[in-house]
């Protein structure tokens, strides 16, 4: 994990050691280290159950840290929590809004706790999604309730807004919106968004940085460009068939078999390449893997998009 890249901006949320069991044997997060830049778009990704929920509720001072310590806007969660929250918006992944009340019911109950409303942007954003005011909460379909939900966390413009599994159940449409034009938008406005996902696709086009969590465990964690930067995926192929995996320098995962490899490595290219010339083999091809194939290298988990 590089620290100086996100060392280097002011920090919106710091996590230091952060470690949780939950009964004796089950280890939610195990000594995870990370800090959330000011206004930036931090995508918490890994497959279901790795850990991320478990960490967003450290942040909303749900959980107290058993060991570690946890800072949004330089305050524990535990100890001050007015402080903190007054200063996030929060979408839960069960989208949980109470079903009796209409949406501007919704609306007006929550303005109550934020003295920051601000009644022009939660009605351009009811316009935007298309919700219709009288509606009832339990008519709503997931991806209108999302959208209900992502309103209420909006409107009093929090500087952190924290999404947990936003995407989560909802059709193309909805997930652009909320991933694409109201996360970037926040962003650009110079707050911050934390959100987890095991979709890793749409964590790439959205993120400034990324952090890979693996059975509570942090894998990676820098810029998606420094990221990007230091992973290459190598195709190669051989005349004579190799029987097993070559030995690669800086290979976190190597693939395929017979006359057809892929190799993924992190950092020490040139190293692998003349490794990969020295066996005898031929370079067909070499690309930036995605954060999908970088995950599954580093981590050995299978297909994070099969998991979900």
């Amino acid at each position: 994990m590089s620290e100086r890249t996100v060392a280097d901006h002011e920090t919106v949320a710091e996590v230091e050691g952060l470690t949780r069991r939950f009964g004796r044997t089950t280890l939610a997060l195990d000594n995870v280290s990370l800090r959330v830049p000011k206004g930036s778009v931090f995508g918490l990704v890994g497959e279901n159950g790795a850990g991320k929920t478990t960490l967003i509720k450290h942040l909303l001072g749900q959980y107290k840290p058993q060991s570690g310590t946890v800072r949004v806007f330089g305050e524990s969660p535990i100890e001050a929590p007015e402080k903190v929250l007054a200063g996030i918006g929060y979408l839960s992944e069960d989208h949980d809004l109470p079903g009796w009340m209409r949406i501007d019911e919704l609306i007006n109950y929550t303005q109550a706790f934020y003295p920051d409303w601000d009644d022009t942007y939660a009605e351009h954003l009811l316009k935007t999604f298309e919700l219709q005011p009288e509606a009832k909460i339990k008519t709503l379909s997931r991806g209108q309730r999302a959208q209900a939900g992502l309103l209420t966390a909006l409107a009093h413009r929090p500087p952190l807004l924290l999404l947990d599994e936003p995407s989560a159940g909802l059709d193309a449409v909805v997930r652009r919106d909320i991933l694409g034009a109201v996360i970037r938008t926040v962003a650009d406005e110079g707050r911050t968004v934390l959100f987890s996902s095991h979709l890793l696709d749409e964590v790439e086009r959205v993120a400034d940085y990324i952090a890979m969590i693996s059975k509570g465990k942090l894998v990676l964690c820098d810029s998606l460009d420094a990221i990007k930067a230091k992973h290459h995926s190598l195709t190669l192929h051989v005349e004579q068939p190799w029987t097993k995996p070559p030995t690669v320098p800086g290979a976190l995962a190597v693939t395929g078999g017979g006359r057809d490899w892929t190799v993924v490595t992190d950092g020490r290219i040139e190293e692998a390449r003349t490794a990969i010339r020295t066996l005898g083999a031929t370079i067909l091809e070499e690309t930036t893997p995605s954060l999908e194939d970088i995950f599954v290298a580093r981590s050995g988990r299978r297909s994070i998009l099969e998991e979900g």
